[in-house]
């Protein structure tokens, strides 16, 4: 975070108090997050529960050092403000940014690796923050992307929780550096900005913290408008279309996905196939016939042929033929075809190209279609697994639909496995 986020008033007073717990609850309700940052999220970062976390800022001073140190450390606390005193580990602090340097990010961990200058020339710890225009050049920009593009990696594997915490504080700096940057650095860190809010959104969507959500595309349009990146734009309200999605608007699902499609003609091929799915889904989930909804998949097959090999590392370029088939069985789901959503689910997991989290959040996806049909042991045993996935990647859209899919189970709520998924989601929600 910024210096001046530390000297706020609540949080000195926080410190003050020497209560790690009033820290940590000041830090998540700080104006600078838009919206206040959950329990839930912040125990990820802390590696807690959620009911851990809440025992931390309620009950009494923790005094195990161990644990003030290294949460004082995984949220990026000043040793100067602490009431304790922490040991030297450069690893473990927050990353520098300056000209000539690259970074790797590995288990949300920043590893620096100096090139151009040796140690003893770098500049401050936060040079970067308090002397942007002369620290933050191109070559730092590239860093920073370099980064987002690391945690964006790591998501899959890791969650959201994981990655949450190095793609937050990137975007700290790049807020505070482009107050006093050169215009054309300021429009690429911009570009840099709106392409990790994005990133942000997402990942608070997995989350199920879909109000943090909004407020993070918003700021991605925001940035993407002043850095000029209309394609970012028009990518950020096809994202809000899967966003009204997951509040179940079916109406926003296809405005917003209209509006994408309109907003700008530098969107890549890619996109404008995801688009074009999307509008397939608002159809579906409105009711409108069959043949609509499959017309618009068709359409979204046809500008993914026209896609050539440079579109790969394009905005959108990890929209595939694969990625459209499995976003295309939640149209048939919508359109009362969830027999033939769950027999494509099948053969796309078996095919074992989805990372964890993506496996369990269609497994879960799956159970629910099967469930729709009449399966209840099989919804049930699927099921299982794609709880124990969200559990190990704190996964809350996959959840979700296992606790919706609970209603249509609910008349098997006798039958052992559907007991047994029942018991597991209760006890993923209290842990």
């Amino acid at each position: 975070m910024p210096p001046d986020f530390w000297a706020d008033n609540a949080l000195q007073q926080a410190f003050a108090s020497r209560h790690i717990g009033r820290v940590i609850r000041t830090y998540r309700h700080h104006s600078w997050h838009g919206r206040p940052l959950s329990q839930e999220c912040v125990a990820g970062w802390l590696r807690l529960s959620q009911a851990q976390l809440s025992r931390v800022e309620s009950g009494a001073p923790v005094q195990d050092l161990t644990r003030l140190i290294a949460w004082a450390r995984l949220l990026g606390m000043p040793p100067a403000r602490l009431w304790f005193q922490m040991p030297e580990n450069r690893e473990m602090t927050a990353p520098r940014f300056f000209p000539g340097a690259t970074g790797h990010v590995r288990s949300n961990i920043v590893h620096p690796v100096w090139t151009a200058v040796s140690v003893g020339e770098l500049p401050p710890d936060e040079a970067v923050l308090t002397d942007a225009r002369r620290y933050v050049d191109g070559s730092v920009v590239e860093v920073l992307r370099q980064q987002l593009d690391e945690s964006k990696a790591d998501d899959g594997r890791l969650g959201p929780a994981a990655v949450l915490p190095q793609v937050l504080k990137m975007l700290g700096a790049m807020q505070h550096a482009v107050r006093e940057v050169k215009p054309d650095v300021r429009r690429a860190l911009l570009a840099v900005g709106a392409d990790g809010a994005e990133f942000v959104g997402w990942l608070y969507r997995d989350l199920r913290d879909l109000r943090t959500a909004t407020y993070w595309y918003d700021r991605a349009i925001e940035w993407a408008q002043e850095a000029d990146d209309s394609a970012m734009q028009g990518y950020v309200l096809l994202r809000k279309s899967q966003l009204a999605y997951d509040r179940r608007d079916a109406l926003r699902v296809l405005t917003l996905a209209e509006a994408a499609q309109r907003s700008t003609n530098r969107l890549p091929c890619k996109v404008r196939a995801e688009i074009t799915q999307q509008e397939a889904l608002g159809l579906a989930m409105l009711g409108e016939p069959l043949r609509m909804v499959e017309q618009k998949l068709d359409d979204a097959r046809q500008l993914l042929a026209r896609t050539t090999g440079d579109e790969a590392d394009m905005l959108g370029g990890a929209f595939t033929d694969g990625t459209l088939r499995l976003r295309s069985t939640a149209c048939y789901t919508e359109a009362g075809k969830p027999g033939q959503a769950a027999e494509m689910l099948g053969d796309i997991i078996a095919g074992d190209s989805l990372s964890a989290r993506d496996a369990g959040y269609f497994q879960a996806r799956r159970s629910a279609a099967l469930a729709l049909i009449g399966e209840p042991d099989e919804a049930a045993i699927l099921g299982l697994k794609a709880a124990r996935v969200a559990q190990a990647t704190r996964s809350g859209r996959t959840t979700v639909v296992l606790t919706d899919m609970m209603q249509t189970l609910s008349r098997w709520g006798a039958r052992p496995h559907v007991r047994e998924l029942r018991e597991a989601l209760h006890e993923g929600r209290t842990a």
